[in-house]
């Protein structure tokens, strides 16, 4: 590469990773929210926390990608016109198109983690998850419960547990507490296991115990029972999606999926990076500024364009999956037409027109 070329593709690299790198503390917290939310009702265990995130963020780079790579030429090219360094380049007979090299260098890499990220790691990471979580909502050790320590159950009281099967199924000695209104009710079994009462009610089944009912301000009403069976309510598990849910296949398995939904889910990862090349080549006619004009004042009207493309990418993958839309035309609508507009606008960056002939 020439001196030239290094100092661009230096600089397009560092405002992308800068860019990059706010996006994604910005798009942590509403993903953060949601699985906080659902480790607080107790259907997700808190030691999923971490790779629960890491995995959404997998699902969600075709979408914080584009945008990156968008802003950060941008604001890479409109700083080049800020100092008038392209004014420099113009001068010594370096033009846009001179400039595609430099760009490509960033944003071919980019397109393919982007395809990478679309067609295989984000379905990868869908199933890892799905799998996690039902995992855990299978198991006592993974919902929380621990043998040898008391623990505080999501919809009140404690338990403890002497010691749990190695497949986290079944339990040994257990000891329960809980309160309902102004009465405390203590349980106490020889053992135990967990059971499902359809996909997501999960109970705690005591065998051979005794249960001790009094009340809590301190009066002398007790009752005593002892039980051959004594079923307890759990947080429900998190909700689980169905095998064949087109989101959870890979992408090979779309291709002969006759089912709009599938259809639907394939052209919604083929398209991401096709949008992100195109928005890729816009940015150099978009950062173009005249010496006396704002230099980031079309920088708005680039971040209002993708969120145009990427709603309609969303609106049109939903036309698919209900059927108006069909599958062979699929979202070619949308990302054919804005390669087209894009290389236009990019091969006529510069150019001056022609001036009007007088009668």
């Amino acid at each position: 590469m020439s001196k030239l070329d290094r100092y661009l593709l230096r600089d397009f690299v560092q405002s992308f990773l800068a860019t990059l790198i706010v996006l994604l503390v910005v798009s942590v917290g509403g993903v953060l929210v949601d699985i906080l939310g659902n480790i607080a009702d107790g259907r997700l265990p808190a030691r999923l926390l971490f790779s629960q995130l890491g995995l959404q963020f997998i699902v969600y780079m075709p979408l914080i990608l584009p945008l990156a790579l968008m802003l950060g030429l941008l604001l890479a090219t409109a700083r080049l016109y800020r100092d008038s360094e392209m004014a420099v380049l113009t001068a010594i007979g370096v033009g846009p198109k001179r400039l595609l090299r430099p760009v490509l260098m960033l944003v071919l890499p980019v397109i393919v983690l982007i395809g990478l990220c679309s067609l295989w790691l984000g379905p990868w990471a869908d199933r890892t998850g799905e799998a996690m979580i039902e995992e855990a909502n299978r198991s006592v050790v993974m919902a929380g419960l621990e043998s040898g320590k008391f623990t505080s159950l999501p919809n009140g009281g404690v338990v403890y547990l002497s010691s749990v099967s190695p497949d986290g199924t079944r339990l040994g000695k257990v000891f329960l507490q809980r309160q309902k209104d102004d009465r405390i009710e203590v349980v106490s079994a020889d053992r135990g296991r967990m059971f499902f009462e359809g996909a997501r009610q999960r109970y705690l089944e005591l065998e051979d115990g005794h249960q001790v009912e009094g009340p809590a301000n301190g009066a002398l009403d007790y009752k005593l029972m002892t039980f051959a069976r004594n079923d307890v309510a759990m947080p429900d598990g998190a909700q689980t999606r169905d095998k064949d849910d087109p989101e959870l296949l890979p992408t090979a398995q779309l291709f002969g999926d006759p089912r709009p939904a599938a259809q639907a889910q394939l052209h919604s990862r083929i398209t991401p990076p096709l949008i992100a090349l195109a928005f890729a080549l816009m940015t150099l006619p978009l950062a173009r500024s005249s010496p006396r004009q704002q230099r980031y004042g079309r920088m708005m009207l680039a971040f209002l364009a993708y969120m145009v493309g990427m709603n309609l990418m969303f609106i049109g993958t939903r036309w698919i999956a209900d059927g108006k839309l069909s599958g062979t035309l699929g979202l070619w609508w949308l990302s054919l037409p804005l390669l087209g507009l894009a290389i236009w606008m990019y091969l006529r960056d510069g150019k001056l027109s022609r001036p009007r002939r007088t009668a």
